[in-house]
């Protein structure tokens, strides 16, 4: 396709695409008992190799930052043989893939969790709203318990063993995700972190878990290796900031001389805020965005110099093959929503490649 510049290779660091089409993370609840990624895992990350990148799941880097039923862990050895498969399906097609790393913090409920497990967070603050268990349906969100300075230390540790493994398990990188209100975004937020020590307080104190964390997922893989991704403006999940521009202008100011694979940012879902306009004024290296793009708006985006890729994700759930549909004009399926997070290979290994003439 003539002056599609998506389907022009890239280099993002250390990592080498073939084009700009990123398979953005997706919760999928498909993992195994043990929050084990499985076979259908495997089949599902395999098909979709043609992405320049494939960010994985959210995948938790220690027991206690697991959220969400049926989400897959980086924290056993069971668990990284598991994610070993998936990696060497993907290379074995050419793609290549990092590991989404994702801690909840207050975003889930010990229903989910393995016995002995917490729930912890910046503040001793429960979210508003509920979240889906298996063992009992929709239920309140945790109370979480602050996490103590020696605890804070051992979370950024977590996330630095957990790209650790990851690297071992064969992954091209990490992407830290600081977006959705999970951990690192409840550090960031003044709504979350009303701690008086070394991480609250002023707009520094709330920035540093983050800095800190990319910091030592930088001594584990390596800068090239590394990505994080941010939403400046997203409430989801009970998340608010008296002032997202100024917390993450300084936030990219911060984390633009550490020379990081990509920055992912999604489009801000606050009107008045430009989260993209936003990264380009404050972070100087690769940008992906996010949210709302066709492979036409990506096109442009990328042409335009706004974006050097473009992430998609309801686009993958049910076109494996996205980017040959993309490259050859042939029409998008669509998704069930109704078995976007149910078990089993309904809705997740289902969905066929396109077959031209039929």
């Amino acid at each position: 396709m003539p002056d599609a510049p998506l389907l022009s290779p890239l280099a993002l660091g250390e990592l080498s695409l073939a084009n700009r089409i990123v398979m953005a993370p997706m919760t999928r609840n498909r993992a195994l008992a043990g929050d084990l990624p499985g076979p259908l895992a495997v089949e599902y990350y395999g098909a979709r190799a043609s992405a320049g990148l494939i960010i994985t799941e959210g995948t938790w880097p220690v027991p206690d930052g697991k959220g969400y039923a049926r989400t897959p862990g980086i924290g056993s050895s069971a668990q990284a043989q598991g994610w070993r498969q998936v990696s060497e399906a993907v290379h074995g097609a050419g793609g290549r893939i990092v590991m989404q790393l994702m801690h909840c913090g207050r975003i889930g409920s010990h229903l989910n969790k393995a016995p002995g497990t917490r729930t912890l967070a910046p503040s001793a603050i429960r979210a508003a709203g509920r979240i889906f268990t298996d063992a009992a349906g929709l239920v309140d969100f945790d109370v979480p318990e602050a996490l103590t300075l020696r605890e804070v230390a051992d979370a950024i540790e977590a996330f630095a063993a957990a790209a650790r493994a990851a690297r071992a398990a064969g992954f091209d990188g990490v992407e830290l995700h600081a977006a959705s209100g999970y951990l690192p975004m409840q550090f960031l937020s003044t709504g979350t972190n009303r701690r008086t020590d070394a991480y609250g307080g002023s707009l520094f104190g709330r920035l540093r878990f983050v800095i800190e964390t990319i910091e030592a997922l930088v001594a584990a893989c390596g800068s090239g290796r590394v990505g994080i991704r941010i939403c400046p403006g997203n409430t989801f999940n009970d998340l608010h900031d008296a002032d997202p521009r100024a917390t993450y202008g300084a936030l990219l100011q911060a984390l633009s001389p550490l020379g990081l694979a990509y920055l992912h940012v999604v489009r801000s879902p606050d009107p008045a805020l430009d989260a993209f306009g936003l990264a380009a004024e404050h972070y100087r290296g690769a940008r992906i965005l996010n949210d709302g793009f066709d492979f036409e708006s990506g096109n442009t985006a990328v042409r335009s110099g706004a974006a050097d890729a473009i992430s998609y994700a309801r686009a993958f759930i049910a076109n494996p093959d996205f980017v040959e549909r993309s490259r050859e004009g042939w029409p998008l399926a669509s998704f069930d929503r109704r078995t976007l997070y149910t078990p089993g290979p309904e809705g997740y290994t289902s969905y066929p490649a396109y077959r031209a003439g039929s």
